[in-house]
């Protein structure tokens, strides 16, 4: 049994809030992480995001918004709003953010009367007061009629060990348990305005991350989990990584580090590819992230509906260009094609990703590739693969024993892997593999 196995969840809290009022850099000190993006620039937060928090050795969920400010007349402004609606709706506690040097604003005002409305349990947490001497300024904010407010500066931690001590007294209790290590964690990976928000939404059946037209709409890292029958999927989107390092600027540097991040801690990355656009330069640098992380990699042809691209000429393109051999799949997320048999491959993928290989069908393999090649050599000395082993897994790696390591090219390596990739179903799996010279 796992950490994550023994640990039930006491509840749920969203963070609400205007934009720019600290949100995120609450969730961060709350979380004791830096999972949330934090930027000067309001509104960087759009989606929804859940996290899960400990304190005093009690577990909850907090689920971080976007800013809600309902005269914003921008392309995500309505989006937002609804995202942050949702998050009420599932919470058992809200945390009011308020910004406690501007004062009560109306846009305080008009969260708290949503609030009110819900009939949620609210606390107003009155932020950015960093010297405890201004803690009375907090009380203003008792004519939003929702109680005492918090004072607290999230920046530097004052404060937030009452607030948490209220939360946790104020949650169900419910023993609900969070996903444990069996979990298939799956990253959606792919450059700016592919279609990954919109493939999420779909796997998913409702709307869980904002779609836009607008390139560069995601800016966190999102983890959704999505239950199939006896399987769990922690899916997580992330932004658009951008090919050229001159185009990250400010928010969207550190929301590529997330992607990165997502990335790493990953098993199975999906990769996704305009297919009304077929594979460019970028395409490839996006792919070459997954295999740098060690993710098992499935290439995702995104928007099938609208593409005159044939699937087979793909196909030969990416197994020249793509070290690991991914498999390729085409998906609409308008009309759902494909999305079954894409989880189908996903669970396949993981669980060679995660399997073993018996010794004795792996020298069984090793013998044969033996036969057929000849091994290279070097002054009247030539390779010869003694026997192997699986050292480890998820993902694999491998030790081959060979009579003197400084014999091996890196042709004949790439060779040998490719040839046990192929053997054993591993197409799409990172594969290590260490020669060792028998002493």
């Amino acid at each position: 049994m796992t950490a994550a196995d023994e640990v039930e969840i006491a509840g749920t809290v969203a963070i609400v809030g205007f934009p720019n009022v600290g949100k995120s850099t609450l969730v961060n000190r709350l979380t004791v992480t830096r999972t949330a993006v934090v930027h000067e620039l309001p509104g960087v937060t759009r989606d929804r995001k859940e996290l899960l928090c400990d304190w005093a050795g009690t577990h909850f969920r907090l689920i971080d918004t976007g800013g809600v400010d309902r005269a914003d007349t921008g392309p995500f402004g309505p989006q937002v709003a609804a995202q942050a609606r949702q998050a009420v709706e599932e919470a058992d506690l809200v945390l009011l953010v308020v910004d406690a040097r501007a004062g009560v604003t109306p846009g305080d005002e008009e969260l708290a009367e949503i609030l009110r409305a819900s009939r949620r349990p609210v606390l107003v947490v009155a932020n950015k007061l960093d010297d405890p001497r201004r803690d009375a300024e907090a009380l203003e904010f008792h004519r939003l009629g929702l109680g005492d407010p918090f004072p607290v500066s999230a920046l530097h931690g004052h404060g937030t060990g009452d607030l948490l001590d209220e939360v946790v007294g104020r949650l169900p209790g419910r023993g609900e348990r969070p996903v444990g290590e069996e979990a298939i964690k799956v990253a959606l990976l792919g450059r700016p305005n592919v279609g990954k928000s919109s493939l999420l939404n779909a796997l998913l059946g409702r709307e869980r991350v904002i779609v836009s037209e607008v390139p560069g709409t995601t800016r966190d890292s999102i983890d959704t989990v999505l239950r199939r029958g006896e399987t769990t999927f922690v899916l997580v989107d992330t932004a658009g990584l951008r090919r050229k390092r001159h185009q990250r600027q400010g928010v969207e540097y550190y929301s590529e580090l997330r992607a990165l991040e997502a990335a790493e801690r990953a098993d199975v990355a999906l990769v996704l590819v305009d297919s009304s656009e077929g594979i460019v330069e970028q395409d490839v640098a996006v792919a070459d992230v997954a295999r740098k992380a060690q993710c098992a990699t499935v290439v995702v042809l995104s928007k099938w509906d609208v593409s005159e691209v044939g699937i087979e000429d793909l196909r030969q393109e990416l197994v020249r260009r793509l070290r690991q051999r991914p498999p390729l799949i085409a998906v609409s997320a308008h009309t759902g094609r494909g999305l079954e048999r894409l989880l189908d491959l996903v669970e396949s993928l993981f669980v060679r990703y995660a399997g073993r290989i018996p010794t004795a069908e792996l020298n069984r393999a090793l013998g044969e590739l033996r036969e057929a090649r000849q091994p290279p050599g070097r002054r009247g000395r030539r390779l010869n693969l003694l026997y192997g082993t699986q050292v480890s897994s998820r993902p694999p790696r491998f030790r081959l024993f060979v009579n003197d390591r400084r014999l091996v090219t890196r042709d004949y390596g790439y060779w040998v892997e490719n040839e046990l990739r192929r053997r054993f179903e591993l197409e799409g799996v990172p594969v290590s593999i260490d020669f060792v010279t028998s002493e």
